[in-house]
């Protein structure tokens, strides 16, 4: 059975960066697309981004556009969000998925009960 595990959260200032990996084991991710989603606390769960098997189709939702970047090293089954000028409100529990019936992304990718495997969450905090 597949697992996911995120890390790299943390503690950090208005304006710093982090960068999140989530890594697959007991399996392969490299055929699946995948993404990361967010949950603020008394929030809904929100889309963050996704990314095809290739790494060469990306969604983000529009807040983090221009901040956020989702990568994949498919060698190393592992995938990255890579997050610059955090803000306060990017605060949240961040968590990866993977959907392992499709390569590809469409629409249905920008919603949670799409995805079959999911990571445990990673926190991270924004301090204004």
């Amino acid at each position: 059975q597949v697992q996911l595990g995120e890390s790299g959260g943390g503690f950090v200032q208005n304006g710093d960066s982090l960068r999140l990996s989530c890594a697959a084991f007991g399996g392969t991710v490299s055929s699946c697309a995948m993404a990361w989603f967010r949950q603020a606390p008394g929030k809904e769960r929100e889309f963050v981004a996704a990314i095809n098997w290739s790494g060469a189709t990306k969604f983000y939702t529009d807040s983090v556009k221009g901040r956020f970047t989702i990568s994949r090293t498919n060698t190393k089954n592992t995938m990255y969000l890579q997050m610059i000028n955090l803000k306060p409100e990017d605060t949240a529990v961040y968590s990866c998925a993977a959907d392992v019936d499709s390569v590809g992304l469409d629409v249905n990718h920008y919603y949670a009960t799409t995805y079959d495997l999911w990571g445990q969450g990673t926190q991270v905090t924004v301090s204004s």
